[in-house]
């Protein structure tokens, strides 16, 4: 589960090493926006020391590097420098074509065949683009070549692409994002949903992140470290619904052992689909603390 992606500059060293304390799912070196263009080439080139500087400050959970897009000529330089360091995969923003991924995928590949490690090597595609939304099918279908695990829907970039006008509610991006996350669970890829960028607002954040969920997400892009702590709120069940859900497959299956497809549990009628959902709440990961 990818329940928050955390960005933090490639050319902030000082940020990064604080990555272990703010407790997020996939932790990402961002050389992308976060970088300013005269410090790409620099940031890259202590790319390597600095994955180790947070290797060493005792960072458990994913990290990758998010690389420039494949339309620049930064992104082969990227790759290389990102799988150079003890990263554990890389995001590409910008994904239009399934053939855009193709270098890293032959790259993990190829790392994978020579040096394999406890935790397989992934991608992160970035699908925030009009023809990115519409190629989202086979955009995620090319998890089939190797190594796509994952994809977020960029609502910031899609807008702009468009020359859409940015909402609080979101009516702009409601298809853009709803065929995103269809994409990805048809292909079976953790499907990460859009940045909330006003980072004081964490009203909005709570509510986009519960339409997120509604829609299918897994988690959520975040941007600092308190959209962290509301994104693992949003993207875990409540005791609540865990205690729900614990009930409801208790009951269920008591209800099969005799020969009962579908039962009223509660006040509603629940058969097999209703059953794969309590499943899926206890699957995941309970809030920390």
């Amino acid at each position: 589960m990818i329940r928050s992606l955390f960005f933090a500059p490639a050319n902030r060293p000082d940020m990064l090493v604080k990555f272990p304390r703010f407790g997020a799912d996939c932790c990402v070196v961002d050389l992308e926006d976060g970088t300013p263009p005269a410090e790409k080439a620099s940031a890259r080139a202590q790319l390597q020391a600095h994955v180790a500087a947070v290797r060493a400050a005792g960072l458990a959970t994913m990290l990758v590097v998010r690389v420039n897009p494949p339309s620049t000529p930064h992104y082969l330089e990227d790759l290389q420098a990102a799988f150079a360091a003890d990263v554990d995969g890389v995001v590409i923003p910008k994904l239009e074509t399934p053939e855009e991924a193709f270098p890293a995928q032959h790259w993990i590949a190829r790392l994978d065949a020579s040096s394999p490690r406890a935790r397989p090597r992934t991608i992160v595609g970035g699908i925030e683009s009009a023809r990115g939304v519409l190629n989202a099918a086979r955009l995620c279908g090319a998890s089939g070549v190797g190594a796509m695990g994952s994809v977020y829907f960029g609502a910031e970039d899609y807008t702009a692409d468009i020359g859409g006008r940015r909402t609080p509610r979101g009516d702009e991006v409601a298809t853009a994002r709803a065929m995103v996350v269809m994409a990805a669970k048809a292909a079976g890829l953790v499907a990460i949903d859009q940045a909330v960028v006003d980072i004081r607002n964490d009203a909005l954040f709570l509510e986009d992140a519960a339409r997120g969920r509604d829609l299918g997400y897994d988690g959520k892009i975040c941007l600092t470290p308190g959209q962290v702590k509301l994104a693992h709120r949003a993207y875990s069940p409540s005791a609540e619904e865990r205690a729900y859900a614990e009930r409801l497959v208790a009951t269920y299956e008591a209800a099969t052992a005799r020969g009962i497809g579908t039962i009223d549990f509660e006040g509603r009628m629940v058969d097999a689909p209703l059953l794969a959902r309590a499943r899926q709440v206890l699957a995941m990961p309970a809030i920390e603390g």
